[in-house]
């Protein structure tokens, strides 16, 4: 039984090695079966030799039974013949092979078990090796999959990870309060240098401006005439004054009356 104690502490030591080092599983594993069935074809060996040995000792066993047997019909035949001298002889003989039977039977009865018993650890090893041959690929997919979920892992472990935005986050925040603060000074700065008085017709203007827009738009919407009336001219106070009619002579008069007809036609 040695030979599968060594065999077993092999093959969980190659194992144990394979899932410590994990650089390339599907390699391992074939290694590991590979390290498998080197050990199974030692162990055959073994257990031929054992064989052997159990089927030498029966032999050997069958011979000492067969010899035990020929001195006694020797020791029948000397009996026959009157001469118990050889009979006693015979039988001396007779017994010595009895005995060395016996012995033997003893040595090949434990040799017969201890054989049978590395049979049935073969027979069970080299099942434990083809289940492990048919699970390779389960495993290997298996640790295929584990691989991946661990990559995706530690990828959204990285996106997760918020310290760079974070980073850019503040120094943009850091550029926009500095350009608030450089418009603040610059109004302060404006406030306390100047005259007053430009600066509030200069707030004045505009406004001014943005009403005339306005007007303006306002009469584009509704179809009316954006340019001030030529035939009316302001007076202070908001009066109007009406345009005199010029004086027609009689050349005049008579091109007037002209015109008046061809618009009337």
């Amino acid at each position: 039984m040695g030979i599968f104690s060594k065999l077993s502490a092999l093959v969980r030591s190659n194992i144990n090695d394979a899932i410590a080092k994990a650089e390339n599983p599907e390699k391992m594993l074939n290694q590991v079966l590979l390290d498998m069935r080197e050990q199974l074809a030692k162990a055959k060996q073994e257990v031929a030799v054992a064989i052997a040995d159990e089927r030498k000792l029966r032999a050997q066993l069958e011979e000492e039974q067969k010899l035990a047997h020929d001195w006694e019909q020797r020791a029948i035949l000397a009996v026959r013949e009157g001469r118990d001298d050889l009979a006693k002889q015979a039988l001396v003989r007779q017994q010595e092979h009895t005995d060395r039977a016996i012995s033997l039977d003893e040595t090949w009865q434990r040799q017969n078990a201890e054989t049978e018993r590395l049979k049935d650890s073969l027979r069970q090893l080299n099942e434990k090796i083809e289940e492990a041959k048919r699970k390779k690929n389960l495993l290997v997919a298996k640790q295929k999959r584990a691989q991946a979920q661990k990559r995706i892992h530690e990828t959204m472990a990285g996106l997760n990870d918020r310290s760079a935005f974070d980073t850019f986050e503040r120094m943009a925040e850091r550029i926009e309060e500095t350009e608030r603060r450089a418009i603040a000074s610059a109004e302060v700065t404006e406030v306390l240098s100047g005259d007053p008085l430009e600066q509030e017709f200069r707030k004045l203007k505009p406004a001014t401006e943005s009403v005339d827009m306005q007007l303006l738009q306002l009469k584009e919407r509704m179809g009316l005439p954006t340019g001030a009336p030529k035939d009316r001219a302001a007076l202070p106070g908001g009066s109007t004054t009406q345009k005199p009619t010029p004086q027609l002579t009689g050349d005049d008069n008579g091109l007037v009356k002209d015109a008046e007809l061809e618009e009337e036609a």
